[in-house]
């Protein structure tokens, strides 16, 4: 502990304080888990310009990829599910890869990358999908990931059970013009991912480590991976928080690490660049949610971006305030996953930043 003003300080309120956050920022997340108000919390970690102002761990049921784990004591070192929040991970592959000249443009024909389906290729609105209407969810095409993972009719289930899962994606009919419409679609996240591995030639976990993990220094994660053995772009990855955090920092610090350059910052730029409205609140990038919240410290509504995972997974940065934070929950498959998770974004870490 360390005594600033009279008053005993644990390293993160020090910290906190150093950051310009309030210093009882800690006590007031804890006083929301005792009070009920911020249920089925994992994991809370928020950082500032590096440094870490908030830490929390709790102990709950978990699961892995729909697995149960039974009860687990959760820390630093422990590996969670990210879910969807996966999804933004395979953006930043993307974004290196196309800086490589491993992956196509984004305007390249998505049919044109995926040969064998000459059937498919035979209708003009099918040809007129691209690779950036998959990176958008603005496919137009039919998917349904509103009824539960537990439901075989959930079109990410059904797509992960299909003999051939990207036949199952290509001839969903169509219920909108491709451009016009955000669907929400893990299977146009699975099309990305095989764009991925066809032009790198490497599975996502050798890629994600290869150009990405490695020099983060992210050395444990996993990547779940379906019955046929294919690696989920949409939703395997499993990091711990602190790791998740340095990818949040990555993307604050415009894709540079230590000096070095990870990601393009002008991939960066375009994947938090809102280009559809969801309907939900928030608009999106390349698999990116972009949207606002107050900030009292910086005068009033912010921009923030971030991703989202079922049961409340959440990696969130407001890059106007320097501030980057992961959420870690297990209300799996609940309405109101996203209850805590911003409650705790708005009203604990943002509301509690005092100094711009």
């Amino acid at each position: 502990m360390v005594s600033v003003n009279g008053v005993s300080l644990s390293p993160h309120a020090l910290a906190a304080e150093k950051r310009g956050f309030d210093t009882g920022i800690g006590r007031k997340l804890c006083a929301g888990v005792d009070s009920g108000l911020l249920p089925h919390l994992h994991a809370v970690q928020a950082e500032r310009g590096g440094e870490t102002v908030l830490e929390s761990y709790g102990t709950g049921p978990d699961e892995n990829w729909g697995v149960p784990l039974g009860e687990v004591r959760f820390g630093a070192q422990t590996l969670h599910d990210l879910r969807s929040v996966s999804k933004s991970i395979v953006s930043l592959l993307y974004g290196i890869g196309l800086e490589r000249g491993d992956v196509p443009r984004l305007d390249t024909p998505l049919l044109d990358l995926f040969p064998g389906y000459e059937d498919l290729a035979e209708d003009p609105q099918r040809k007129r999908l691209t690779v950036e209407h998959a990176l958008t969810m603005t496919l137009g095409m039919d998917w349904d990931e509103t009824r539960p993972y537990t439901d075989p009719e959930n079109s990410e289930i059904a797509m992960e059970r299909a003999p051939d899962r990207l036949r199952y994606i290509l001839e969903r009919p169509f219920v909108a013009e491709p451009g016009t419409r955000w669907i929400y679609s893990g299977g146009a996240t699975a099309l990305i991912g095989a764009i991925l591995e066809s032009g790198t030639g490497r599975k996502l976990p050798d890629l994600a480590r290869e150009v990405l993990f490695g020099p983060l220094d992210i050395t444990r994660f996993e990547w779940s991976a379906g019955p046929d053995g294919t690696h989920s772009p949409a939703s395997g990855l499993r990091l711990s928080a602190p790791d998740l955090l340095k990818i949040g920092r990555l993307v604050l610090d415009n894709g540079l690490h230590a000096g070095r350059r990870l990601v393009p910052e002008a991939w960066i730029a375009a994947s938090l660049t809102p280009v559809i409205a969801t309907g939900e609140g928030p608009d999106y990038g390349y698999f990116w949610f972009c949207g606002q919240a107050p900030v009292p410290a910086l005068g009033g509504p912010t921009p923030w971006f971030a991703g989202f995972g079922n049961g409340g997974q959440r990696l969130w940065l407001c890059p106007k305030a320097d501030v980057a934070a992961v959420i870690f929950s297990g209300n799996y498959n609940a309405w109101n996953a996203w209850v805590a998770p911003t409650r705790v974004w708005s009203e604990i870490i943002l509301a509690n930043l005092r100094e711009a």
